[in-house]
């Protein structure tokens, strides 16, 4: 498990610069859009990324042998591209600038996230990786607080700060990768070349196809609030802009508290059941949201909502790898953020459109109503998940 915990360094460089990003970002964009439904739609700029480039870039890792590794060199190549273009975006001196800048930091991080959340299965035996999965979430919730916490007070000295760190963090976390990960020692499972003939469509089976549509709607909530949370919490609340990201770390403390413990969970009692604890209770508490007007009580549900987001988000992914065989680790890693990246390219700009006309309590009605239906799917999984 120590090779784990020094993976889950890559998790903590990914987790605080998208919560930088979905927390600071959307406050300069609302300097030039005026519209949610449009600053929810650029806010999915790298979910286009992740929807064209990650399969097919996770698929290409399973084929790649170098002398670093399969999935190495994609982080050596991606990791310092992102660090530049993260620290570009509060530097922009314009709306074109600073799309370009997002643009391009977004392109960067797709070129390395899904070999990075496909080392996790790389050097990790099947029957221990909902555990793994923990762990690496675990270190990558820590990143979230800091995003938030840390991130809040650096936002309020001086608006580059949190950026910066977050470029020092992703550079940091690469050579910790590189220096303690050798995949040709380290990996759990080698796969010979000549193996390496993985069907695309073969992937696609009908419980497949089920929980990725469960994935899609509990991500459609998710992605929804994420994106939209800290203008909801500034026009709706009257927070100020980092109050408002701050009581995110409320959802990211809870996250991490409890991602090792819902490893654990799927592990005795099944993946499958876990997730639909987390499901059930996420549903409850974004249902409960819009009656709450002050601080406190929104903060104590945040944080009841991210223990049930680890339920999910920690069986999710080792679910769907342990439908396929070591070979397709990386394309299903692919698939997996093909659904995650499709819902969290439709649901920020649909979500705006629902705020622009009913308001922003309209928020967590819709993000209930995706979760319901994410419970539907996932009822009609047969799969338990217990193998992985």
């Amino acid at each position: 498990m120590k090779k784990t915990w020094l993976l889950g360094f890559g998790f903590f460089s990914i987790s605080i610069t998208w919560a930088l990003y979905n927390g600071f970002v959307p406050f300069f964009l609302d300097n030039y859009l005026k519209s949610t439904a449009l600053i929810g739609f650029m806010m999915t700029i790298d979910n286009y990324f992740a929807l064209f480039l990650q399969p097919w870039i996770g698929s290409r890792s399973d084929k790649t042998f170098t002398r670093f590794g399969r999935r190495m060199p994609y982080l050596l190549f991606g990791m310092p591209l992102a660090a530049v273009f993260v620290v570009l975006i509060p530097l922009h001196t314009s709306f074109v600038t600073l799309v370009l800048f997002m643009v391009l930091m977004n392109l960067a991080m797709s070129l390395y996230r899904s070999p990075t959340v496909a080392l996790m299965p790389d050097l990790t035996p099947e029957a221990q990786r909902t555990k793994a999965n923990g762990i690496i979430n675990f270190l990558g919730g820590i990143g979230g607080i800091l995003a938030y916490g840390v991130g809040s007070i650096l936002y309020d000295a001086d608006k580059t700060l949190p950026f910066v760190a977050a470029a020092c963090v992703t550079i940091l976390s690469m050579t910790i990768l590189y220096r303690t990960i050798d995949e040709r020692r380290d990996i759990a499972v080698p796969i010979e070349r000549e193996k390496e003939r993985i069907r695309w469509r073969s992937e696609w089976d009908r419980t497949t196809l089920l929980l990725l549509g469960a994935i899609f709607f509990w991500f459609v909530s998710y992605q929804g609030v994420e994106a939209l949370f800290t203008l909801y919490g500034e026009h709706h609340l009257g927070l100020s802009e980092s109050a408002a990201a701050f009581s995110l770390t409320f959802f990211s403390l809870f996250f991490v508290l409890f991602a090792i413990p819902s490893g654990w969970l799927g592990n005795r009692f099944g993946k499958k059941r876990t997730i639909m604890i987390g499901v059930c209770g996420l549903l409850v508490v974004f249902a409960l949201v819009p009656f709450v007007e002050s601080l406190l009580p929104l903060r104590l549900l945040l944080a009841l909502g991210g223990a049930f987001w680890a339920c999910i988000n920690i069986n999710s992914y080792p679910f769907i790898v342990s439908m396929g065989g070591e070979g397709s680790i990386g394309a299903r890693t692919g698939i997996y953020y093909l659904a995650s990246s499709l819902a969290a390219i439709s649901s920020p700009p649909l979500l705006g459109l629902v705020i622009d006309g009913f308001g922003y309590g309209s928020l967590f009605v819709c993000a209930a109503g995706g979760m319901l239906v994410a419970l539907i799917f996932l009822s009609l999984v047969k799969h338990d998940g217990r193998s992985g």
